[in-house]
This record gives C-alpha cells, structure tokens and sequence, in this order.
C-alpha cells in the first residue's frame, strides 16, 4: 500500500504514539506437581489420589484468596528394571499437575510454603500477572492515542500550522505481522521449589510481588492547516 502524502493545501503528518505503564500485578499463578509411586499401579494410583486431594484441600481452603483452580495433567508411569532377561516393573511413579491463580497475595507466601512441605511435592511460580480485561491495557492505549496527538500539534506548531483532521489510526501491526516491541506485555518472574519435608512446619516465604509492564503503540496520520514557511 502505497501511503498519500498529502497536498501544499492539505499536508499531511504520520507520527506514533508510545506508552509505558508499571503498575502492580493482579493475579498470582503457581504451578504444584504431586508424585506418587507404589509396587504395582493399582498402588501408584492410590497414592496419587490421596496426594492429590491434600493438595487440593489445602489450596480450596483459603477460600476467596483463590480465584481458579484446575487439574492439568495425569500420568502414571512404569520404571522397568535394568538388570535381568526381558523387562520387569519394579515400581510405577505417578504425577498429577495442578494450577490455581490467587487473587489476595498476603495469604500466597503461607500457601507456597505449607504446599512445598508436602512430600513428593514440587510448587513452581510464583508468575505475577494482569488479568486479559484490566483496565490498565486500556488505559495504555489511551495514553499512546494522546501522545501521538501531542507529538503530531507539536510538529504542526513548529511551521506555524495546526492540526485539521485525523485521517489514520491503526495499532502497530494492525495492517501486517510484525514483532512484538521489546518489553511489551505483562512479564513473569518463577522460581522452583522442591518439597521440603521436614519435623517441623516452614515459616512462610516472603513474596514481593513483581511491578508488571504494559506497552501500547500506534500509528496516527493528520492533514494540517498550510504551514507558514
């Protein structure tokens, strides 16, 4: 698409418009996988179940602190023995993921800690998010709309013209595919905790959440008053 420049009577200016947002995040996520193991599968699989109800007994009970909570996957797996003629079970291990998202971060710190003192227990997380609908996303495209105004009278200002219509406004990428600019988006941090069985119940880790980034663009053209060269 080959872009119009305007006329002498009608100029015209193509600028952008850029906004960068830190604000705090709104949700947490943490990922928990519960192991199993038994000498047959029957075994295996009984063990998991019972885990896995733990889990999800202890994350149900903080309540409205919890905003989702979902199964992710399941596997029970045979672990044959290296030694002897043909292949024999020695023992099968089992997993089962399980995701939550918490909405109160004060009680996240408790739940991360009592959720690793389980055994065979691995808690990966925490990912600071933003929701998909915050209305920070639609306060950064706003700010971007409003920066490429100013920038584009400021140039108008600088021939001595003003600015008479906004003819294009299009999110960058908008027309084609292009990359995503660099820090856009909301960005996690993780950390790996193994289980960390132990006589004695944990002190709760201190999480400080992580500020997250919302970036937004635009490309904007305006026809301009004749400039007084």
């Amino acid at each position: 698409m080959t872009a119009s420049y305007g006329t002498a009577d009608a100029p015209r200016i193509a600028v952008r418009g850029e906004a960068r947002l830190e604000v705090a995040p709104e949700i947490a996520r943490i990922g928990v996988t519960v192991g199993a193991r038994g000498r047959d599968r029957r075994a295996a699989l009984d063990d998991l179940t019972r885990r896995n109800a733990a889990v999800l007994d202890l994350v149900r009970s903080y309540g409205d602190a919890v905003e989702r909570l979902e199964t992710g996957f399941l596997a029970i797996t045979p672990e044959t023995s290296a030694h002897g003629r043909g292949e024999r079970v020695r023992t099968y291990h089992g997993r089962v993921h399980i995701g939550a998202v918490l909405r109160d971060f004060t009680s996240l710190g408790e739940l991360v800690t009592r959720l690793a003192d389980l055994e065979l227990t691995q808690v990966d997380g925490p990912w600071w998010a933003l929701r998909p609908d915050s209305p920070v996303h639609r306060e950064a495209r706003q700010q971007a709309v409003r920066e490429a105004v100013q920038r584009a009278r400021e140039y108008a200002e600088a021939v001595g013209a003003s600015l008479a219509a906004l003819v294009e406004l299009a999110d960058i990428g908008a027309e084609s595919a292009g990359p995503r600019p660099p820090g856009g988006g909301a960005r996690a941090r993780s950390a790996s905790l193994a289980s960390l069985a132990s006589a004695e119940e944990a002190p709760p880790l201190d999480l400080e959440p992580q500020r997250q980034q919302v970036y937004a663009q635009v490309n904007a053209r305006f026809t301009m008053t004749p400039p007084r060269l």
